[in-house]
This record gives C-alpha cells, sequence and structure tokens, in this order.
C-alpha cells in the first residue's frame, strides 16, 4: 500500500478521536467540571498504559530519574487540557480547533528560551503570519469577545510548553515511562483540584461513555499520528491534520447548530500556511545536514 494512502488512513483515526472527545467532552460537561473530566479521563489512562506496558514487557524502561520534568511537564499539560476542555463547552469547535492549531506557532516563539534554539528569518515570518491568523479567527472586539476564546488561545500555549517539554524528555526517556508518568501524575492532579472542594461527582449510565471515548480517544488520536509520522514526513502529514478542521466544523453544526464561519476557516488557513513554512523550512534543513 501506498506510504502516503497509509498515512492518511491513520491520520482519519486521528480526526476521528480528536473530533469524539471535543463531543464527548461537551456532552460530560453538563454533569462533571472539567477537573472531574480529567481525573478520569487519567484513571482510563493508566489502566491502559500500564496494560500496555505488562505485555509488552515495558515496565524496565519506567524510571523516576527525570521526574521533576515530567512533574513540570504534565502539570503544564494538565492545565491546557483543563483549558481545551473548558473551551468546547463555551465557544463553537471549530474555534478551538483552530486556535489549538497555533501550538506550533508558540513553539517557534519559546523554543528560544526554553530549548535554547535561534529564530530563523522564516520561523518568524512563520509566526508573524500565523499569528495574523489568530486574529481573524478571534477577531477580538468587546462585541465579539469570549473567556472561551482566551482560553483557547491559552492552552495552545500550554500545549507547546508541553512539546518542549516532551522533546526534552525523549533525550533520555522511553515513549512507554513519558506516557506512564503522564497518566500518573495527571491523574494525581485531577485527584486533587477535582476533591478540593470534598465534592467529586461520580459517572452515572449517561456520562461514563464519554469519560470511556474521552479516556481512550486521547490515546487513540496521538497513536494514530506517531504512526501516520512514521511512514511519511510531516510535509505529509500536517495538511492531512488540518483537515480535523473543517471536520469539526461540520460537526459542530450538524449536533449543536453552530454556523460554519467562514473567517474562523480563513485565519485557520493562514495559521496552517505559518505553520507548513516552518515545516518545509525543518524539512530542507534537516535533508541538507
Amino acid at each position: 500500500m501506498n506510504p502516503t494512502f497509509r498515512a492518511a488512513l491513520w491520520m482519519t483515526g486521528a480526526i476521528a478521536s480528536f473530533s469524539s472527545m471535543a463531543v464527548a467532552g461537551r456532552e460530560a460537561s453538563f454533569a462533571l467540571d472539567t477537573f472531574e473530566i480529567m481525573m478520569y479521563r487519567s484513571i482510563i489512562g493508566v489502566l491502559v498504559v500500564s496494560t500496555v506496558l505488562t505485555v509488552t514487557g515495558g515496565w524496565p524502561r519506567v524510571t523516576t530519574r527525570s521526574l521533576g520534568t515530567q512533574a513540570l511537564r504534565n502539570i503544564v499539560h494538565f492545565t491546557g487540557q483543563n483549558l481545551w476542555f473548558y473551551s468546547v463547552t463555551v465557544i463553537p469547535l471549530a474555534q478551538v480547533f483552530a486556535l489549538e492549531f497555533t501550538s506550533p506557532l508558540w513553539v517557534i516563539v519559546l523554543s528560544p528560551l526554553l530549548l535554547g534554539e535561534r529564530i530563523t528569518p522564516v520561523r518568524a515570518l512563520a509566526a508573524t503570519i500565523g499569528f495574523v491568523g489568530i486574529l481573524i479567527v478571534a477577531r477580538p472586539s468587546p462585541d465579539t469577545f469570549s473567556p472561551g476564546l482566551l482560553t483557547a488561545a491559552l492552552a495552545a500555549v500550554f500545549f507547546a510548553l508541553t512539546t518542549m517539554f516532551t522533546k526534552r524528555l525523549t533525550r533520555t526517556e522511553s515513549v512507554g515511562c513519558i506516557l506512564f508518568w503522564l497518566t500518573v501524575i495527571q491523574l494525581l492532579l485531577g485527584l486533587i483540584t477535582a476533591g478540593y472542594d470534598g465534592d467529586i461527582a461520580l459517572p452515572d449510565a449517561q456520562t461514563a461513555p464519554y469519560l470511556v471515548v474521552i479516556g481512550f480517544a486521547g490515546l487513540l488520536a496521538h497513536f494514530c499520528i506517531t504512526n501516520a509520522l512514521a511512514i511519511a514526513p510531516a510535509t505529509v502529514v500536517v495538511p492531512f491534520d488540518f483537515a480535523r478542521l473543517p471536520a469539526i466544523a461540520v460537526v459542530g453544526m450538524l449536533l449543536y447548530g453552530e454556523p460554519l464561519d467562514m473567517w474562523v476557516l480563513i485565519g485557520a488557513a493562514i495559521i496552517f500556511v505559518g505553520n507548513y513554512m516552518n515545516i518545509l523550512a525543518e524539512t530542507r534543513k534537516n535533508r541538507v545536514a
């Protein structure tokens, strides 16, 4: 089978997973707050990751030597994920996904501070183009401002920080080790934040299926993307990933009556151009190297 076609199939799974998680998060939010959703998601994650580590014999690679960085990474990711789940409950799903696509641009901006990487002219131009797209998506004004726009934009920043800490961890730790501490630390954070008031809502017959979808969809989405990147370059995979924006826009229209906002799609397309320009430059640089 053609590698590009196989990558497209994996990305179809990722698009379906991300879309399912957004819808399930919105539906579960009517009975559970974001901290409770994250706690139950992490319980499922711990069970799944532990099972995989047991079946594959991966426990010896789970170490504590980078526990400080693991904790910092997961505090950042936990914050970003809570902001994301809140955003999907208060603004159109297409806006959330469009602003989420700015995460790689924040990596460009923040990497000199945290990773010591240099901002090249191409990276600077890519970031500038992307932030023009942000303004088009958000169209900030007193009349259109929503807290959900701010939390979605902040979620992208925290996801960028997560990416950078993950990059640092992959230098010394296995994927299984990173995923194990991700689920365990975020479960602890979920228990603390959901239980600080002494009242943790229990799942019922209505919310339990949504929590299962959230728990599995998050892991499955990243599994699909990883497999797609393993068989095709980022220049091929990223355009397929961008397809989840029009997909979620249609889902939002069909399930929640959200209008198809052309400005959101136009702004997201501009954000994509900024991201793709940076990917092309990095690909060329790696080929030369």
